[in-house]
């Protein structure tokens, strides 16, 4: 079959962490692998209601074909929560349902990118963004992440020698690092796509689960012209929906429908349909601060268990929110080699390599706290400080 197949997809990546969860579907893995959300914090009962509510209010019509831009119901509520969380005024008629804002991501390379062009892209950056945008063959351009966000030196830098089209970005607990940008790393971040005419692709999967700190001001508001946004329902609702969106200026808009329509005519109208009387009957905020009360005591619980439990010289960016810690190794360690030796103890975590595009990242790694409660934490790190032990006995370490 090998001949059939196009140039595009054999370099694409396999996503590490699907190849993971593999392994963590023996029950006794403890894994802190999986980016998933908690299923415990689904609105079930309210969920069952509103879908109650929508067949018997628009009955067939639920079922039926629908426009490509989305329920403007949905696009509403959407566009009314942009202004009154963030105190952005955006347009129902700029926002464009997708399937998750994975598609999203992979309709602006549709749009926008071909063989070769420049994209610059955090690093370590979110492995579904390079498995998505390496369909599309182009020379990534990363761009380092520290504790206040992209170092913007680099970024201006980087920018201006490759004539990058675009930067993917996800400025609130990013995936991996964890890390929020800095409000003055956001305003430099704007000024330099400006001056280097760049678009920002700004993905905010996990911006509404804070649990520390204060709230920061979206890069769309210093640089509307020049930034496509991204949103998700998946970690505030339920992501069995596949319910995303995007924002984008009114001449790309049109392009991404376009590119919307051939990919899939439109966005499943029933899960449209539910979530937004889900939306109307309930208040949001309210479900989503039963999350943020979880996920804060399970990453307070991990970092605490990570200091007990593992080497001295492990480093760990504990973040403000989001789902994710993300972890240096002592000097000499391989990431991907302690990994087979925590297998081998029932605990699994993502090697941090597959987040760079550049072959670096190899004494990285991430955690995922979201999906585990303060006790199996603490036996997973206890797991995890047995692995170390047999890795640093075997020899294998390189000083």
């Amino acid at each position: 079959m090998e001949k059939h197949y196009a140039e595009r997809i054999v370099s694409v990546p396999r996503s590490f962490i699907r190849e993971i969860l593999k392994v963590s579907i023996d029950p006794e893995i403890i894994s802190f692998a999986g980016g998933l959300p908690n299923k415990e914090y689904f609105p079930v009962k309210e969920i069952q209601a509103a879908a109650e509510k929508v067949f018997a209010s628009v009955g067939a019509d639920a079922l039926q074909y629908s426009n490509s831009e989305g329920l403007i119901e949905l696009r509403e509520l959407i566009a009314r929560r942009y202004h009154e969380k963030q105190g952005l005024d955006i347009s129902p008629n700029s926002i464009l349902i997708t399937n998750g804002s994975q598609q999203g991501l992979d309709l602006l390379a549709k749009a926008l990118l071909n063989e070769g062009d420049a994209v610059l892209i955090e690093e370590p950056g979110y492995l579904g963004a390079i498995q998505s945008l390496s369909l599309y063959r182009p020379r990534f351009c990363p761009v380092e992440v520290g504790t206040e966000g992209l170092d913007v030196a680099m970024l201006d830098r980087v920018s201006t020698a490759s004539g990058a089209k675009l930067l993917y970005t996800v400025p609130n607990f990013q995936n991996p690092s964890g890390v929020t940008y800095s409000e003055a790393t956001r305003r430099s971040v704007a000024e330099i796509a400006k001056k280097n005419d760049f678009l920002i692709v700004e993905d905010d999967p996990y911006g509404e689960l804070r649990f520390a700190g204060k709230m920061k001001t979206p890069l769309y508001a210093y640089a509307p012209e020049k930034t496509v946004l991204l949103g998700s329902f998946s970690k505030v609702v339920a992501p069995g929906f596949r319910l995303g969106w995007l924002v984008a200026p009114e001449g790309l808009y049109g392009k991404l429908l376009v590119a919307k329509q051939a990919a899939d005519l439109h966005t499943a109208s029933v899960n449209q349909y539910i979530v937004s009387r889900f939306l109307t009957d309930n208040n949001l905020d309210d479900h989503i601060s039963k999350i943020i009360d979880a996920y804060g005591g399970q990453c307070k619980a991990m970092v605490e268990a990570a200091h007990r439990w593992l080497p001295p010289q492990v480093t760990l960016w504990e973040p403000e929110g989001g789902m994710f810690l993300w972890g240096q190794l002592p000097a000499g360690m391989d990431a991907m080699e302690l990994f087979d030796f925590a297998v081998r103890e029932k605990v699994v975590y993502v090697p941090g390599a597959p987040f760079f595009t550049n072959g670096k990242g190899g004494s990285t790694f991430r955690l995922n706290f979201s999906c585990s409660g303060a006790a199996e934490i603490e036996e997973g790190m206890q797991r995890l400080a047995r692995a170390f032990a047999a890795y640093a006995a075997s020899g294998k370490i390189r000083c």
